[in-house]
């Protein structure tokens, strides 16, 4: 059995007879009486199971994770408890780099790589693993708006924090993650949007040649993230007769169910995807190929993955030759833009399929209001106020007439009407297969 010794000051101790017959004293310090006697009853069942050989009782069981590193060390200095192990916060985190080697994208290796030397930074190369309290993780967040990063880059950074020191609590390194509760607000702030107009669209395409042509009107027409989607796009993943092309997604592939989306050939998209054809080489296998494409797939073969491919320099080169000024984020804007223009049209759930994304992230990182928005709904009022006047004037017999509606035929027909602004003419004269497309070969 185990007793509370009441010392002066309001400290207290707990005293009882180990197993090798000698007492043993547990100072709490200064406690209240509650919770002495709290203590006191795990630590006579820690005593009753160590030496019966029996398992620890549940409620035990729970509470050990849930008692500090101090009371923890002193159960342990008793025997009532094995030692913990000493982990180095740096030991921990190369550990865990090596294994996910194997298993991640190389966009997320390095994202990852990033916040464990930012970790390791702010609490010492030296550190243990159980240096990051709950109050140093919430100082780590504020290192990270002092420093000025972009919201979405604290956010990002700190859920990778969360998940590593959870694997520590996983693997049993931890009782429990200080992360847990350290979030961020993900979004997009105003300045990092842009919305590319047609007419700066036209610019652009008037300033490229064949190749960054149908990079630009796939990341702008069709919303594919540049680089991974638009040069993974093949010949055979497109089928302009029934105007339909399956997009492969190298960033959700490992999602199941998120690896490929089929997206409409939209009518802005379409003559350019027409204008490749008819240069693509006898028998080339991608959409945006030739040397220059071939080129950039090659860079993204590297441990850094498709980051390798540097698209951005070139096409910055292209928007300063069509005088316009470089906008924040050069290739996701140009996404935003397609899925703001997809927005007018169809409801949020088509065209989050469609692009790849999902609502919330959509309205956080893409949609964008634009000046356009504002006058429509300035017309549409004036109009509202116009048509209220005539029915006011209508009279009781009018009133009573059934209202017209489309047919279903109509209805349908509208619905299927894949429009972006801008869309550009459409050539009907090319007859391609319904199992995809493949250049014409030297024989024809």
């Amino acid at each position: 059995m185990a007793s509370i010794v009441d010392d002066p000051n309001g400290r207290r101790r707990i005293m009882f007879i180990a197993g090798d017959g000698k007492r043993r004293t547990i100072r709490l310090g200064k406690t209240d009486r509650k919770t002495a006697e709290s203590v006191c009853r795990h630590v006579e069942a820690l005593l009753s199971s160590k030496t019966s050989g029996q398992p620890i009782p549940r409620d035990t069981s729970n509470w050990l994770p849930s008692i500090g590193d101090v009371l923890r060390e002193k159960l342990a200095a008793v025997g009532l408890i094995e030692p913990r192990e000493s982990h180095s916060l740096r030991a921990f985190l190369d550990n865990y780099i090596a294994k996910r080697r194997g298993d991640s994208k190389p966009a997320t290796a390095i994202s990852i790589r990033t916040t464990a030397n930012d970790l390791a930074m702010f609490f010492g190369e030296t550190a243990n693993l159980r240096a990051a309290t709950v109050e140093r993780a919430e100082a780590f967040k504020q290192h990270y708006h002092d420093r000025k990063l972009a919201p979405a880059t604290v956010h990002r950074r700190l859920k990778t924090a969360r998940m590593l020191f959870g694997h520590a609590v996983k693997v049993g390194c931890l009782d429990r993650n200080p992360f847990a509760d350290v979030t961020s607000k993900n979004h997009n702030p105003p300045e990092r949007r842009h919305y590319i107009t047609p007419a700066d669209t036209r610019r652009l395409m008037d300033a490229a040649n064949p190749t960054w042509r149908t990079i630009i009107a796939l990341s702008r027409f069709a919303g594919l993230r540049c680089p991974s989607e638009v040069l993974s796009l093949k010949w055979e993943h497109v089928n302009l007769a029934t105007g339909r092309m399956v997009v492969q997604s190298p960033k959700t592939e490992h999602i199941e169910g998120k690896g490929e989306r089929v997206t409409p050939v939209f009518a802005a998209l379409r003559p350019y995807l027409e204008e490749a054809w008819e240069l693509a080489a006898p028998g080339e296998e991608y959409i945006v190929g030739g040397k220059q494409g071939d080129g950039y797939r090659l860079s993204s073969v590297g441990p850094n993955g498709w980051v390798n491919t540097n698209l951005r320099t070139t096409f910055e080169k292209i928007i300063h030759r069509a005088g316009l000024t470089v906008w924040p984020k050069v290739f996701h804007n140009l996404r935003a833009s397609c899925e703001t223009d997809l927005m007018q049209n169809h409801p949020i759930h088509v065209v989050t399929a469609w692009i790849g994304n999902t609502p919330k992230i959509a309205l956080g990182h893409y949609l964008q209001t634009l000046e356009g928005d504002f006058e429509k709904a300035l017309k549409s009022g004036a109009e509202s106020g116009a048509l209220g006047a005539q029915n006011a004037a209508q009279t009781g017999a009018d009133a009573k007439r059934q209202e017209r509606t489309n047919s279903d035929e109509v209805l349908e027909l509208e619905a299927s009407c894949l429009i972006l602004s801008d869309p550009g003419p459409c050539c009907s004269n090319i007859l391609m297969g319904v199992e995809g497309l493949e250049p014409p070969t030297s024989s024809l």
